[in-house]
């Protein structure tokens, strides 16, 4: 991406936790200058502070962009402090869950520019996907920086509305801790057919991770991949069999997990 605008004009962080800092490496990595960034953190991280960045001082008055990443329960008392970017001069950018465009709307006024993205937790090694969906004052050029910034840590969806948010959340956002329990229960099951309990986590590690690669790479549908790899009557039927139950396989518990966060998210808005 080409920060030559933002460099000149400056890039303001609003909270710069294991997300914002995930970001943030990217860029420096990919030339954003550290004299732009200006950061507002009541507790920086000393990895922040060696960067070279601006934090906790002056703002800049017209950045080119401020990107919101507060938790929510922090977001009453922390958007005061970037009121004066309302209005559409500054193209606002949140990462943080649980806050709809309307209500930055309602805090900056009306024609400011908000990008709402819905990042997942990979992005801190450079593996997330993000989706992306933006109020009527954003422009797609205003998409397009969205886009270029957020792929500094992975993949970009973009949205055709915010209630597809939610449905975000079930699958990509909250999807992480799903695999992460699928890890731990696939090493346990391992463990239980004799296995020592560090190889068994290994394995299990080693195959979701290659597995979830390779269904990235190959142009074969995850489908047709679980397909290639089940000859018949062998190994892998005979445990597919128990997971594609109907009625007590995987497809109906993902289909009721995803539902579950899903209820939540849209709970939580309100």
């Amino acid at each position: 991406m080409d920060f030559q605008e933002i460099n000149r004009r400056g890039l303001v962080m609003l909270g710069c936790g294991k997300m914002g800092s995930a970001l943030l490496e990217g860029w420096l990595a990919g030339g954003l200058a550290p004299g732009s960034v200006h950061v507002i953190d009541p507790h920086p991280s000393d990895w922040l502070t060696a960067q070279g960045v601006h934090v906790n001082g002056e703002l800049p008055g017209d950045p080119a962009i401020a990107l919101i990443a507060v938790k929510p329960q922090m977001m009453e008392a922390a958007l005061p402090q970037l009121r004066s970017y309302g209005g559409g001069g500054t193209l606002m950018i949140s990462v943080a869950a649980g806050t709809s465009i309307a209500a930055y709307e309602a805090a900056f006024g009306a024609g400011t520019r908000v990008i709402r993205a819905m990042p997942n937790t990979p992005a801190a090694v450079g593996k997330g996907i993000t989706a992306i969906i933006g109020n009527d004052a954003a422009s797609d050029a205003d998409a397009e920086i969205a886009t270029g910034l957020l792929s500094a840590v992975g993949q970009v969806v973009r949205l055709e509305s915010e209630d597809q948010i939610d449905a975000v959340t079930g699958v990509s956002g909250s999807g992480p801790a799903y695999v992460f329990y699928m890890i731990d229960a696939l090493a346990a099951a391992g463990q239980a057919e004799g296995l020592p309990p560090d190889m068994a986590m290994q394995l299990a590690k080693a195959t979701v991770a290659g597995a979830g690669a390779l269904a990235e790479a190959a142009e074969d549908t995850p489908e047709q991949l679980r397909i290639n790899v089940t000859s018949p009557n062998g190994t892998t039927q005979a445990g597919l069999e128990v997971l594609m139950n109907a009625e007590a396989g995987l497809a109906p518990l993902m289909r009721a997990t995803v539902h579950a966060a899903t209820t939540r998210a849209r709970e939580l808005k309100g």
